[in-house]
């Protein structure tokens, strides 16, 4: 075979796509490594050494999900840090917006924020590539810890039933705050946008498809909620 044969084109030959791909992966590793950070604080207010421990496993899944977007950025050729550093101002104006006030809000936080993020990354990935679709399937998985959340949340309302309310309202302002993130991000980073709506080569979806998307991601929202016992 010629050492010049062709090869199978791929879809990262295309210069607008690929640099979408970055951003997207740049965008996913740094909210990885941000919620990482932020769950290790939480452990730091945790009432007893088991809950501790807990949220420090969710912390290091986080991390690892991070080590696997920063590996593919390199085998890309990028630098991962620069292909993250666009994105910190708006990470880091979420989470000073939503620090929580204890432990409870801190598990909130982490349980809504990392489903959140899953659908919305979930459903983008349909419109991506074989290999990153895969990849952000499985960085996007979860932390596998939902169990836990769920018993100390609802734990925590039979003991009291006022804190019920207040973390209520705490996952209606998470909702808020994370979907105006996920606009913003979409509206402002034309390459991410374009791998989200697509093109001549890479249709993707049109306005209402888009509406209809952030219509499911509410709709897991409330049910993720329910599952804490909280009205959504």
């Amino acid at each position: 075979m010629a050492d010049d044969a062709a090869r199978t084109p791929s879809a990262l030959d295309d210069p607008t796509y690929r640099t979408g791909i970055v951003e997207l992966l740049g965008v996913l590793a740094y909210g990885e490594v941000t919620a990482c950070y932020r769950l290790v604080e939480d452990a730091m207010m945790a009432p007893d050494l088991r809950s501790s421990v807990e949220v420090g496993e969710m912390a290091n899944a986080e991390f690892d999900h991070f080590v696997k977007l920063r590996d593919r950025l390199v085998e890309l050729g990028e630098d991962p840090f620069e292909a993250m550093e666009p994105f910190r101002r708006t990470f880091d104006d979420f989470h000073a917006k939503t620090r929580p006030a204890d432990f409870l809000e801190g598990l909130v936080k982490a349980y809504v924020g990392d489903g959140l993020a899953a659908d919305f990354y979930r459903e983008v990935s349909a419109y991506l590539d074989p290999d990153t679709r895969t990849l952000v399937v499985e960085t996007m998985s979860g932390t596998g810890h939902s169990d836990f959340v769920v018993d100390a949340v609802r734990s925590a309302i039979v003991a009291d039933h006022r804190v019920g309310g207040r973390l209520a309202l705490w996952g209606r302002r998470l909702m808020g705050e994370a979907l105006s993130q996920a606009q913003r991000l979409v509206a402002e980073r034309d390459a991410l946008s374009a791998v989200l709506v697509g093109g001549v080569d890479h249709p993707g979806m049109d306005l209402t498809a888009i509406g209809r998307m952030f219509t499911r991601i509410t709709e897991a929202h409330t049910e993720r909620m329910e599952r804490l016992g909280l009205a959504a």
